[in-house]
């Protein structure tokens, strides 16, 4: 979540989507309004959503998305695939090679 991305999808955005719309977010809870979200789920204005990410994890109990209709949560681990681990190994292994060469990949610029 950067200044960039926080609060990207808003009211206006949530009220312009289709009434059979369905919402996925498995990126950065701040991304999304989330009183927004619950209000659109509420009034059923959009047709759901499907959130893997949560402005406190694990949720908290008290959340209302918890009880928001046509919400389908998971705790944070909708990348756990077996193809995903692959190419996170595969590229961890590939960048550490390539530093041990001297040739670093995938290098961080400051700034």
């Amino acid at each position: 979540l950067s200044s960039r991305t926080a609060g990207l999808v808003t009211e206006r955005h949530l009220h312009s989507m289709k009434s059979t719309a369905v919402l996925v977010n498995t990126s950065r809870a701040g991304i999304v309004d989330q009183d927004a979200l619950v209000a659109a789920l509420g009034s059923r204005r959009i047709g759901g959503a499907g959130l893997d990410v949560f402005d406190t994890e694990p949720i908290a109990a008290t959340n209302p998305l918890l009880s928001t209709p046509s919400t389908l949560l998971t705790p944070h681990l909708g990348y756990v695939t077996r193809q995903n681990y692959e190419l996170f190994f595969r590229g961890a292994v590939e960048s550490i090679n390539a530093f041990l060469d001297g040739h670093p990949i995938r290098v961080i610029s400051p700034g």
